[in-house]
């Protein structure tokens, strides 16, 4: 076997190579491609779990400005029960000493 007949050899043998690979790249794109139909199904559901996150965030901003608002206002009425507790209490005291003025009055009366 000389030079050429072994260049022509390599050369027939890497052309077969080549022609199995691409034949076989074909197979394997032919039968794993994804029909347009499946493609436009997929980007509808992309879209629409978009959307979903986009609404969940708002849903979690929201929340958490209605919760801060809501334990602002439960401090606020807190702070007024006691200040109304503490008025109550005074207008007890109050009530209690001019009861004991008022019967002390009436002994000395009597």
């Amino acid at each position: 076997m000389n030079s050429t007949e072994l260049i022509f050899g390599m050369a027939i043998i890497l052309f077969v190579a080549f022609g199995l690979g691409w034949f076989a790249y074909w197979l394997l794109h032919r039968f794993t491609r994804v029909p347009g139909a499946d493609t436009a199904e997929l980007e509808r559901l992309a879209q629409s779990l978009h959307e979903a996150e986009e609404t969940r965030d708002e849903a979690i901003v929201y929340l958490q400005q209605r919760e801060a608002e809501l334990a602002n206002r439960i401090a606020q009425t807190e702070a007024e029960l006691r200040a109304a507790m503490d008025g109550l209490r005074n207008a007890r005291a109050e009530t209690e000493r001019l009861r004991a003025q008022l019967g002390r009055r009436n002994e000395d009366t009597q």
